[in-house]
């Protein structure tokens, strides 16, 4: 005798809400078109197009092909410089890290802005004597406003754990406050317009190590053109504006970057174990 299964099945409306929640979970946040192309359809043949025939000869004119308009070499530089300098004016205004968040959460001029859900400023102790700073927020991060709070957020409480911190004794923060549409790279351009709050952060909150987690923030904070994995392990001295010391700084490997290659997480082990050795040193 069969047994019938009784569970009610989902209705349409769970299982669409179901997929489009599995949609933003793998980075498809975006629309691109109103309908799905079918890619099982035939191709459909180019129109073959008849040859025009050779204008006569009294008929021939000659045109001047239209004038393209030139950049100047500097022009790209110069934009990045007026919003770096904006940028810079309204953190210089800051004299409290909650002042500054709210300079952040008013500022304009990064186009990431327009784009994202919240700005992402900050998690942990604005306190602790610990700085982490990561790349920008990605799809959890912006839908919940604190930086690391994903996968690659939780595999960061892991290796905090493994050396006896947690979130109540560091802080964290990003070079971008705003998520890169799809979770792509920052640009250049971007990172110019959130760099000086990020000297200032660093500058107002005084820390006594900074942690640079990624290539991106190590680039955009560190005067190197390394890649990340000539970096990490290695100890730098960050001069930072307002600081009258420069700050001991690691770069270590992204969390992110360690769910993608796993066999490189024993490197940044070592760096867990150089950091946790720093520390003790400075109590």
């Amino acid at each position: 005798m069969g047994v019938q299964d009784t569970r009610a099945a989902p209705t349409s409306r769970e299982s669409a809400l179901a997929l489009l929640r599995w949609y933003v979970e793998m980075g498809a946040d975006e629309a691109i078109g109103v309908a799905a192309p079918n890619r099982l359809l035939p191709a459909k043949p180019a129109p073959v197009q008849q040859p025009v025939p050779p204008p006569a000869p009294a008929q021939i004119a000659v045109r001047r092909a239209p004038a393209t308009p030139v950049v100047p070499p500097g022009a790209f530089a110069e934009s990045l410089a007026e919003a770096a300098q904006s940028a810079r004016r309204l953190a210089a205004g800051a004299e409290t890290i909650d002042g500054l968040a709210a300079l952040v959460a008013g500022f304009e001029d990064c186009p990431l802005k327009r784009t994202a859900t919240k700005t992402v400023f900050i998690d942990g102790n604005p306190a602790a004597p610990i700085m982490f700073i990561g790349e920008a927020p990605g799809a959890d991060e912006d839908r919940i406003g604190r930086p690391f709070v994903g996968r690659a957020g939780q595999l960061l409480d892991r290796m905090l754990a493994a050396i006896g911190l947690d979130r109540s004794t560091v802080q964290i923060t990003n070079v971008i406050y705003w998520r890169p549409p799809g979770n792509r790279k920052p640009t250049t351009a971007e990172i110019a317009a959130c760099l000086p709050f990020v000297l200032r952060h660093i500058a107002l909150a005084k820390p006594q190590v900074l942690v640079l987690c990624g290539g991106t923030a190590a680039s955009a904070l560190l005067p190197v053109s390394d890649g990340i994995t000539r970096l990490r392990g290695r100890w730098f001295e960050l001069a930072i504006p307002g600081l009258d010391q420069p700050v001991p700084t690691l770069p270590m490997f992204h969390p992110a970057f360690l769910l993608r290659t796993p066999e490189r997480k024993r490197e940044a082990w070592r760096d867990l174990l150089a950091l946790k050795a720093r520390l003790a040193s400075l109590s």
